[in-house]
Formats: C-alpha cells, structure tokens, sequence
C-alpha cells in the first residue's frame, strides 16, 4: 500500500521544487487544465440525466458537427484558461483562428493547444471520450498577443501534453518532457481530487500483442497497409498473426488502453484523405509526447511526429503510435521493404494538409 496521497497538485509542486528559480506559472496552468477537466467530468456524468446530450446544429472548421458538450467543453477550457495571465493565445479543434486572451487580463509565456472533447460522436452512446491538451513556450517577444509563430511550432519543442479521459473513471495523464516521465491521475469524486494512480506509466514490455484501426476503411488503404493488417491477422504466410482487434473510435480511449497494454493504434491515409485525418498541433504531437515518454514511438509512417513543424493551424497526418518495435515494423511496410515487399502506395500518403472530414 502506498504510505501517502499524492494529488495532482501535491504532484505538481513537487516536479517544480526540481527547477529552482522557477516562477510556479507553469504549475497554475497545469492546475487550471485539471480544474476544466473535473468541471467536464462532471457534466459528462451528467449528461443523460441534463440537457447536453445531442448536436447544437452548428459545424466546427473542419465541417464535423458540433455536439452540446463539444461547445460545453470548449467553453469550459478558455474560460478556465485566459484570465489568470499565464497564456498567450490559445488553439483549439472547435476555432477557426487562434484564441487570443482578452484585453482586460494579462499575457503569459505560454501557448495552450487543445482538443476540447474528442471522440465526440460517441457522445450520445455513452462511449469513452477525452481532452487532449498541449504547451508550448511562445517564440515572438512577451507582452503581447500570441502571433501564428508561437503556435506553429514543432512537438519536439512542447512543454506538456496530455489528455483527460472521461470513461468508467476520470484519468488525467500527462508529461512534462521525454524525459519526465508520465504520470496518472484518476479523480476520486468523494473529495474532488485527481490522485495519483498510475506513477512513471511505461508502455509494457513485451507489450500486448493488440492492433487498433479503423477497418472499415481497408479498402481505401493503400496495399502496404494492407499487407500490415493481413500480417497482424496472420493472413500473409510470413509468420505473421497472433494480435488481436480492437478499435474504440475515440482516439484519446484507443490510445490510453495502448499505452496501458501495449499494441499499435493506427490511422493511415487513405484514398479520401490522402494527407491523413488527426490534426497535428493538438492530437498527433501531444499523444506522441506521451507516447514517447512512456518508452513508445510516433510516427507518420515515415518520420517521427514529433519532429513535424506544421504550416497551419489544422494541418493533418497520418499517425501511428504504440510500442516502439510495433511502430518500427509498420514503417517497413509502408516504406515497401522486407516485410513489405510491393512498393508503393497508390497515394501520396503525408506532406498534404488538408481541411475537412469527419471524426473517426
């Protein structure tokens, strides 16, 4: 048994004391996200029983529509975040242009990037759903707004990131470097804390024999994704097999149950979205900061997520993510090598940004 309660603040303040001259900014911001994210949770609880269930008939930039606790979420979030002087700007799934702090609080040092509520057409059949969240350091000079420069920035250069997962239990995970470790906190409702869980969270080894992909879509793969899938399903006559399906379609519950257990999850291109479908700023690259540091590896199919600087707010990828050897293995498919012997998607498969689409 552990010999004390650690809450995510108690956590936080200790991860500071490890940076003397550190001006504790930081730790409230990270407090703030965990403040959002139990004021979530509990309207996620809620939600059969009050009037945040269903569409508010509106579409979001990418032309997805826009569900009630969508817009509850994204509320929630800038108004938990743009007062208290800590942030720049903020970007989000849900806005078009960057979220500038109003003029009547103070500007921070800081950049937030975040997905208000992802998984969201699961909302209505009670399926798991999450927040994901993302922190740079601003790059134009301080004092003034937030500038497209302080948000187009490569993952390698992030602060934090993390999700919140809204499901059987609320779990806050996240990480402030590869370095740092990953951290989980699972709120206890009796006294409204998030306590901590699941201390240096690392992907298992040897991990869980698990794939996770849409395959609904295989048709509209390319044939080196193809052949991946039939080697997960031992259907290539090269030894391949043994793994076992599973797909949620929300991206934070696919990837927590793969850092948790091991695995791949995977959403490659496809004919309809040659470019890939998960937004970079703030789903890509602060999963695979997590992934990363918890021993896993992020890719695009081809390069690390992490180093991928964006050219837009919305830009999209390919993403695949899970247990480094995993990973690895899906690149040799795709690249046409031993395990992929026929080279060549019938596809560009990345390097395209797109706008558009639907959720998973």
């Amino acid at each position: 048994m552990r010999s004390k309660v650690v809450t995510i603040d108690r956590h936080i303040i200790d991860e500071e004391r490890r940076f003397p001259g550190a001006s504790g900014r930081f730790s409230a911001l990270l407090y703030d996200i965990a403040l959002a994210a139990k004021i979530i949770s509990r309207e996620v609880n809620m939600a059969g029983l009050i009037d945040v269930l269903g569409r508010t008939g509106e579409r979001n930039v990418h032309g997805e529509e826009i569900q009630k606790l969508d817009a509850f979420a994204q509320d929630v979030i800038v108004k938990a975040m743009d007062h208290a002087g800590h942030l720049c700007c903020m970007v989000s799934e849900e806005c078009d242009e960057i979220i500038a702090i109003p003029d009547r609080f103070d500007i921070g040092p800081y950049v937030l990037l975040f997905d208000p509520l992802d998984g969201s057409s699961n909302i209505n059949v009670n399926v798991s759903i999450g927040t994901i969240f993302s922190v740079h350091h601003r790059v134009t000079p301080r004092g003034r707004p937030g500038q497209l420069a302080d948000c187009l920035q490569e993952g390698t250069r992030q602060l934090a990131a993390g999700y919140i997962v809204y499901g059987s239990s609320t779990m806050l995970v996240y990480t402030t470097g590869i370095d740092q470790g990953v951290h989980g906190f699972t709120l206890d409702p009796s006294i409204g804390e998030f306590l901590l869980s699941h201390p240096n969270i690392r992907i298992p080894d040897p991990p869980a024999r698990i794939y996770s992909a849409n395959e609904a879509y295989y048709a509209r793969w390319s044939r080196p994704q193809q052949r991946l899938v039939d080697h997960f399903r031992g259907l290539d006559g090269d030894g391949g097999g043994g793994f076992k399906s599973r797909y949620i379609g929300s991206l934070v519950s696919d990837f927590h149950r793969t850092l948790l257990q091991g695995g791949i999850f995977m959403y490659p291109p496809d004919r309809t979205s040659p470019g890939g479908k998960l937004r970079i700023l703030y789903e890509a690259a602060p999963l695979a900061m997590v992934c990363e540091a918890a021993g896993g590896r992020a890719s695009d199919g081809a390069r690390d997520i992490l180093g991928i600087r964006p050219t837009g707010l919305h830009d999209r990828t390919p993403l695949y993510l899970g247990s480094s050897n995993f990973v690895t293995l899906a690149e040799r498919y795709l690249a046409g090598g031993r395990e992929g012997s026929a080279r060549g998607p019938d596809f560009q498969t990345s390097r395209i940004s797109e706008r558009g689409g639907s959720d998973s």
